[in-house]
């Protein structure tokens, strides 16, 4: 996701970030160094370096931070990047699982009735094109068992 334009807000102690789908504000409290009345925000700008997928803000003191897009994502519990985040990590335990397990891969392609291309696909830890229920189906093939934990939210 691209940053497309910041502005600091003074106002609300955050950062405005605007992406395509929508503004985000992201609290002066959450950066580091974080800026404030002591320090403030001296200039913020979209970061083309980094693909314009983060900010970088100067203090009037001359410290500067950045502030990447996933940070905004995390700290708004984006349901799209929360899934995108539970993809890779069940993608990868099923490439551990793949790496021990006795079966072959033509084995568990038959098994995911798929083609060899797919399992590749669900392998690859890059694609976010693939669901959860694929993924869990993988892992059930290499003698997983999947469990959803719900569970309330840690203070931080």
């Amino acid at each position: 996701m691209k940053i497309r334009s910041v502005k600091p807000n003074n106002k609300k102690k955050a950062f405005e970030v605007q992406t395509a789908a929508k503004t985000y504000l992201f609290p002066y409290a959450k950066a580091r160094p974080s800026p404030g009345a002591a320090d403030p925000v001296a200039r913020v700008y979209v970061d083309k370096e980094l693909a314009q997928e983060a900010l970088t803000y100067e203090l009037a003191s001359g410290k500067s931070g950045l502030v990447h897009i996933e940070q905004i994502l995390e700290y708004h519990q984006d349901p799209n990047y929360l899934r995108d985040i539970l993809l890779y990590k069940l993608t990868l335990e099923a490439q551990k699982r793949l790496a021990r397990s006795p079966l072959a891969k033509r084995e568990i392609v038959r098994r995911l009735g798929t083609s060899a291309t797919q399992l590749y696909r669900l392998l690859d830890q890059t694609n976010y094109a693939k669901s959860v229920d694929q993924m869990v189906s993988l892992l059930q093939v290499l003698d997983c068992d999947v469990d959803l934990v719900v569970r309330a939210k840690v203070a931080s």
